[in-house]
């Protein structure tokens, strides 16, 4: 464990799920042909004039709301001067001094310990185009520039890998769940750089920052902050100094590597963007977005929760948007929900994983979904037996008692004759009986396993563990 006390920040760009792009009327989208999604706007032809995308706008206060800022009510672009060959303009169209959201914070629970993650800010700006370097060459793509972007900024209040794994986490969830954008970080819609300093106590100055870029996925995040720390660890360790750096993780040899020295502070002569009028941020802007805030993950798991799903089935549903949803559907239902969530997770995402299907592209509606978990609950089915329908199930519009008695499935539901087939084989089994009451689990598992051999599979296995325990312990 190292002597130090890490102090990590993360900056994340994330683009926004519009139709457009920011300033011009170019479509929004990713796998084109190289610069097919482009206009004169985008290409920064001289004389060209922004116009800025009202869902932008939406969408960058729906991002700040569920993010806790506070919302700044008037606020103006800025231009970033720099130049690069990505940067045609020579100046990013962005938001320096008036960011939209500031103040803001997302909970992690860290070891069971929650944690809030400060936002420092989270500001609205435009894309560059993409560089592709080959040999000697380097190949621009501008289907990329003028892409709506929103660049969230933590404060320096996280100590560890683990710490910024789980607020990336939280915060792609967050952002993907109010369909703000897809957060696909293989894409690069979703990309993060992270800030790693070192001290020895808390009430020292910060140390010396070195910025991690080019980080391809959430875990590689974690890895490459804690690699840094051991790297500077290692410097302090020895007595050695370093400057401010950039450094990029990569992939192969899963370590970070030097990009350049921060020799001085980029100075991007930031001022006021002419070209855009300030903008007016409204109480009824912020109330009609509120208004489309669906229900976030949080509030998903508590509910889960209470509906006695376990901790594991709750964040698993939460992790696939499109079952998550269609469980919600049931919430308003008298249906046993710990049953619904251990069918979705099993057999059925089992066969939408198989054909590569979401849970809308089948036939399986609200209403056969609900008649398939009361069959399971009174016996009728059991869950080998689904195993041998469940494509018809997901396939076939045909009622699912139909299915049934055409599968020929006739499991025993009457508790008399369960029993009398439990009882004989108590009675044929006396050294099993004697282990259960001595304390020995596993006489009961092979017990429960002779009746469901007896009945073929044809017992409920509820029905039939509760009358073998009844019998057992007479």
């Amino acid at each position: 464990m190292s002597n130090y006390l890490p102090t990590i920040g993360i900056e994340v760009h994330v683009e926004l799920k519009t139709k457009t792009k920011i300033f011009s009327n170019s479509l929004n989208g990713y796998g084109e042909m190289a610069n097919s999604l482009t206009n004169v706007v985008d290409l920064g032809y001289p004389g060209t004039l922004p116009t800025l995308n009202e869902e932008v706008v939406n969408l960058a206060l729906k991002a700040a709301t569920v993010l806790n800022c506070k919302i700044r009510k008037q606020m103006h672009f800025d231009r970033k001067n720099y130049f690069y060959p990505d940067n045609p303009k020579n100046y990013q169209i962005t938001q320096s001094r008036t960011p939209i959201g500031y103040d803001g914070y997302l909970e992690i629970e860290v070891d069971g310990t929650k944690k809030k993650i400060a936002i420092e800010e989270m500001h609205i700006e435009e894309d560059t185009c993409k560089s592709t370097h080959r040999s000697s060459k380097t190949y621009l793509d501008f289907n990329r520039a003028g892409v709506p972007l929103i660049e969230i900024v933590t404060k320096p209040c996280m100590s560890s890998g683990k710490e910024a794994k789980l607020y990336l986490e939280k915060l792609r969830e967050t952002l993907f769940y109010c369909d703000i954008s897809d957060c696909k970080i293989e894409e690069g819609s979703m990309r993060a750089d992270a800030n790693v300093s070192l001290r020895s106590k808390i009430t020292d100055p910060y140390g010396t920052k070195c910025e991690i870029k080019n980080i391809g996925s959430i875990s590689n995040v974690g890895l490459s902050i804690e690699k840094e720390i051991a790297r500077q660890a290692k410097l302090l360790d020895k007595g050695e100094t370093f400057k401010e750096q950039t450094r990029r993780f990569d992939d192969k040899i899963q370590d970070t590597v030097l990009m350049r020295v921060k020799e001085t502070g980029n100075d991007y002569r930031y001022f006021p963007e002419p070209d855009i009028p300030y903008l007016y941020i409204t109480d009824e802007m912020i109330a009609e977005v509120r208004k489309n805030i669906p229900m976030l993950p949080d509030e998903r798991k508590k509910i889960y929760l209470e509906k006695g799903l376990s901790e594991i089935n709750a964040t698993k549903l939460i992790q696939n948007r499109p079952l998550s949803d269609y469980f919600n559907a049931l919430l308003t239902t008298k249906t046993n929900f710990k049953t619904a969530s251990n069918l979705l997770l099993g057999d059925i995402s089992a066969y939408l994983n198989k054909t590569e299907k979401t849970i809308t592209e089948t036939t399986l509606t609200k209403e056969r979904f609900l008649d398939l978990i009361s069959f399971l609950e009174d016996g009728t089915l059991t869950s080998k037996n689904l195993k041998d329908i469940i494509v018809k199930v997901l396939e076939e519009d045909t009622p699912i008692k139909e299915i049934i008695a055409a599968s020929g499935i006739e499991n025993i539901t009457n508790d008399s004759a369960l029993r009398d087939i439990i009882t004989k084989i108590i009675n044929t089994n006396p050294e099993s009986v004697t282990d259960y009451k001595a304390g020995h689990d596993r006489a009961i598992k092979y017990l429960m396993g002779q009746v469901m051999k007896e009945t073929k599979g044809g017992a409920n296995p509820q029905m039939a563990m509760k009358i073998l325990t009844e019998e057992l312990n007479k």
